[in-house]
């Protein structure tokens, strides 16, 4: 059985691993156009400040593993230009020697992820504009930063805000222009006031409400103009989000979502017989908005890649889709967010009621406690828990990983405020923070 895998990372590697350890016959041949294989994306940030010692520490499995101990075929520089599902091949080229190849399959699984996205602007091609998505990516960044004094970021998302924090403990100046009104527009306006002082706090200059229209400079970018103001500046990452990495997919037949992912059933298959998609160039089943979604992190990507290789050699196993989880560090900040938000849930039209709260991490007696800040959004039809956000210094983490595990099984408010969760002063007050909110909803 000859498997073919276009994408050499997360859900690629989980698949290919899968099949593997079926210990079935199997020819795999894996084809990643850049030159790693299995590294945490994630980590990248954390390079710039030293947080993360270098680029091999990030690095789960190298190539010669994957070759040598587990006998796949997994080649860089590989670029798949097309795939023809009637004739059951790929068709590519090596980018080292330009030289196009073509490749047979039993089984495809496309894995090929995404793409920042870099609007159109004027200067978008100069040196010092970068992009953060790979490791030449992150490399070409700290190459640049010798001379570099001040940093604009476009946009205030996830990575927009890790880079930030990571530029300042480089000892950057740093500026964010976000064109809505807030940062961090996953979490709802009255939970950002926090993450807006924490910028402050720090010397980070946000610039709300601004859109870029051009970036200007001659041999290297040297300012930013929105519609509003001009901002000099030394280098720009742009963090903007991403596009899925499907475009090698038009005349298929292969169906895609408007923003380009892959459409692929609870079995990772796609409309086309024998032709898989996992992680983020596909979509993700949502549980609480009940239809597909698309989510990109690493979390689903392994999940999803795992799921599709048992399905590639016969061993069904469904993908049971996702709730919307994530966290990140923002300086001495935890953000973290599961479900849907207030305006998430009303744009479903969902019936739907929040819960405010902000209290102690811990015994509000004890040493050490730091403020912590919650809003849990429920469905007034059925009682069941939506959606959460908490922030705060310490203990967000805990709290969003049990919210997460009350959303993926469904559980009301009043079955939320009877879980038997741990509890000593150093830890916990006997009632935990999300149920001292959730007990405040209206009985």
């Amino acid at each position: 059985m000859n498997y073919v895998i276009i994408g050499g990372d997360a859900a690629g590697m989980s698949a290919a691993m899968q099949i593997v350890r079926s210990g079935q016959e199997a020819n795999i041949t894996t084809l990643e156009k850049g030159t790693y294989y299995s590294y945490a994306q994630c980590g990248l940030p954390y390079l710039i400040s030293g947080a993360v010692e270098n680029t091999e520490s990030l690095i789960a499995r190298d190539i010669d593993t994957f070759r040598n101990k587990y006998g796949i075929d997994a080649r860089v520089s590989h670029e798949v230009t097309s795939v023809d599902p009637e004739a059951k091949k790929v068709i590519g080229i090596n980018l080292e020697n330009q030289e196009t190849f073509e490749l047979p399959y039993d089984k495809l699984l496309v894995a090929t992820g995404g793409s920042p996205m870099v609007p159109n602007w004027p200067g978008r091609d100069l040196p010092g504009v970068h992009t953060l998505k790979t490791i030449p990516d992150i490399e070409a960044i700290m190459d640049d930063m010798s001379d570099v004094k001040d940093i604009t970021i476009i946009g205030g998302g996830y990575i927009g805000l890790e880079l930030a924090e990571n530029f300042v403990e480089a000892g950057r100046h740093v500026r964010m222009i976000e064109r809505n009104n807030r940062l961090a527009k996953m979490f709802d306006e009255d939970m950002t006031e926090a993450i807006h002082d924490e910028a402050a706090a720090h010397d980070v200059e946000v610039c709300l409400e601004e859109s870029v229209e051009a970036l200007e400079g001659k041999d290297h970018v040297q300012a930013v103009v929105t519609d509003k103001n001009r901002y000099e500046t030394d280098m720009v990452i742009v963090a903007t989000g991403i596009r899925p990495n499907t475009d090698f997919l038009k005349g298929t037949g292969v169906i895609r979502e408007k923003n380009g992912a892959i459409t692929v059933n609870r079995y990772m298959e796609t409309n086309i017989e024998n032709i898989y998609a996992a992680g983020d160039c596909a979509t993700q089943y949502h549980r609480i908005k009940e239809k597909d979604d698309y989510i990109p992190l690493g979390t689903h990507a392994n999940k999803q890649g795992r799921a599709a290789g048992l399905n590639m050699v016969g061993n069904p196993k469904a993908f049971q889709g996702i709730v919307g989880t994530s966290i990140l560090r923002f300086f001495r900040l935890t953000l973290a967010k599961t479900g849907l938000s207030e305006v998430e849930a009303k744009a479903m039209n969902f019936p739907i009621e929040t819960i405010s709260h902000s209290t102690s991490h811990i015994a509000g007696y004890f040493e050490g406690k730091k403020k912590l800040s919650m809003k849990i959004t429920y469905r007034t039809d059925t009682d069941i828990v939506i959606g959460g956000q908490v922030i705060g210094e310490e203990g967000a983490d805990k709290r969003i990983d049990v919210l997460a595990t009350a959303l993926f099984h469904r559980m009301t408010v009043s079955e939320f405020e009877d879980l038997d969760l741990a509890y000593a002063p150093p830890f916990n007050g006997v009632w935990d923070p999300l149920q001292q909110t959730i007990r405040r909803a209206p009985k």
